[in-house]
């Protein structure tokens, strides 16, 4: 397997990338691990969680959001270690398989979710975590091998496909699971009318517990070839010399950030903003099913549309992050965010933006009310704001941070994307638990993107 020399990279001469092969397979990673945000975090698990496993869908929106916030706290508080461990050994690949193996285990645990069964909740809350944690940390060091695989004037195009592959997977993975695996209770047929394969059970929701399993076997099958044929950096020294020199940088970088103005003000921008894009992302699925009572065909297939909006957007993104700067790509994706939660919160099942409609009707054909077609509407808004926002923030770092430590400072990353990953959902589950209102919940969101928005303006790319 080819390596790459890593002082070629920062040597003032001329330097070769791998063949196109190696490229699609990195590429591949996003997709492999996209299911894991699609079905458990967003989609298909995480509003089942809250309307059949928890008491109610304010309780369950309440646990998993305590659930998220630990598992953030832990990604926050070892991200940059890892990292600068990494970049003093060399290796990126351990480090993706062991993290992946933790996402694959947690992942399978999730299959124990039974409805109603309020005994499983902590172990399922845990597993959650545990999966959220292995697909953090795979991503970081997947992330820190960009500048090795192509020239920097195609970072942006990488980074912007790379998150369109992924959410292209969550389509694909979402169908599978909507179109014959998961089907609703009352009619036992899945969204293409057919009973679900392997004889799985409607009314234990077998279906949707399947979609840990899923995303297991999903991560095994497709992150493989960016273990064949993408190359990894050139091993450096051993692990525990490499822990003490890793440590030894991070502390001098992090003492270095009040010199590096830009470098640290998109980190506290990149903080706050994505705290709010993941708590958004995490409770759309259950402020959904508790505002309009939709089940796991609606929201998936409200999933689907929202992955086809966020891969154009991501794809798109990329080629203005080339073109004109991934700052400008962030602060556009901000406003858009910003607006779409704006009125998404004035939406509720007979009224839009104040104005009286006629609520859903049971038995109605799919999303036939108006406040119905308004959240697709800004929901799709949100989708296709999102992949470029995530995209274009990891090209503006690779623009700011030393190459020679790419990893740390993506764990730097992964540490303001995470360290304050738990005061979203934890504001959202204490807001949402003192007024009994999902919709007060959510309107703290605004306050993330807008702060956002505010610190991204003192970057200069």
């Amino acid at each position: 397997m080819t390596t790459i020399a890593p002082d070629a990279r920062m040597a003032g001469v001329a330097r070769t990338y791998p063949p196109r092969a190696a490229v699609v397979s990195w590429i591949f990673f996003d997709w492999a691990a996209q299911p894991y945000f699609t079905l458990i975090t967003t989609f298909v698990f995480a509003p089942y969680f809250a309307t059949a496993i928890a008491p109610n869908p304010a309780a369950g929106q309440s646990l998993w959001g305590f659930a998220m916030a630990a598992a953030g706290l832990a990604i926050a508080l070892l991200s940059p270690v890892l990292g600068a461990i990494a970049d003093a050994s060399g290796r990126r690949k351990p480090w993706i398989a062991g993290f992946g193996t933790v996402l694959v285990l947690a992942s399978c645990t999730l299959w124990i979710g039974k409805p109603g069964d309020h005994a499983v909740i902590p172990l399922v809350l845990t597993a959650v975590a545990l999966a959220s944690v292995g697909a953090e940390f795979a991503t970081l060091f997947n992330n820190a091998m960009m500048p090795t695989l192509v020239p920097p004037a195609r970072i942006g195009r990488l980074s912007g496909t790379g998150w369109a592959t992924g959410y292209i997977g969550g389509i694909v993975s979402l169908i599978i699971v909507l179109g014959l695996l998961a089907a609703n209770p009352e009619t036992g047929r899945t969204l293409l009318g057919v009973t679900p394969l392997f004889g799985l059970d409607p009314l234990t929701r077998q279906g949707d517990r399947a979609a840990g399993p899923l995303t297991a076997l999903w991560f095994i099958i497709f992150v493989t070839p960016m273990f064949l044929f993408t190359p990894d950096y050139p091993a450096k020294r051993p692990l525990g010399e490499a822990l003490r020199e890793g440590l030894s940088e991070l502390k001098q970088s992090i003492k270095s950030l009040p010199r590096q103005k830009s470098l640290a003000a998109f980190l506290l921008a990149n903080m706050i903003y994505t705290d709010g894009l993941v708590s958004l992302f995490a409770f759309g699925g259950i402020y959904a099913a508790g505002t309009f009572g939709w089940h796991t065909i609606q929201i998936g297939t409200f999933g689907i549309m929202l992955a086809i909006a966020g891969a154009l957007g991501a794809w798109f993104g990329g080629k203005l992050d080339d073109r004109l700067g991934p700052k400008r790509v962030i602060a556009g994706s901000l406003l858009v965010l910003l607006l779409s939660v704006a009125a998404i919160l004035l939406v509720d099942k007979d009224s839009v933006l104040f104005v009286k409609t006629a609520p859903p009707q049971a038995g109605a054909a799919l999303f036939s009310s108006t406040a119905e077609r308004a959240y697709l509407v800004l929901g799709c808004l949100i989708g296709a704001a999102g992949g470029p926002l995530q995209a274009a923030s990891r090209t503006l770092l690779i623009h700011l941070a030393p190459k020679d430590r790419i990893a740390q400072y993506f764990g730097l990353f992964a540490l303001t994307g995470k360290v304050t990953s738990f005061i979203g959902p934890l504001l959202i589950g204490l807001v949402t638990a003192l007024t009994a209102s999902q919709k007060a919940g959510m309107a703290v969101l605004v306050v993330f993107f807008v702060a956002g928005l505010g610190l991204l303006m003192r970057v200069r790319d």
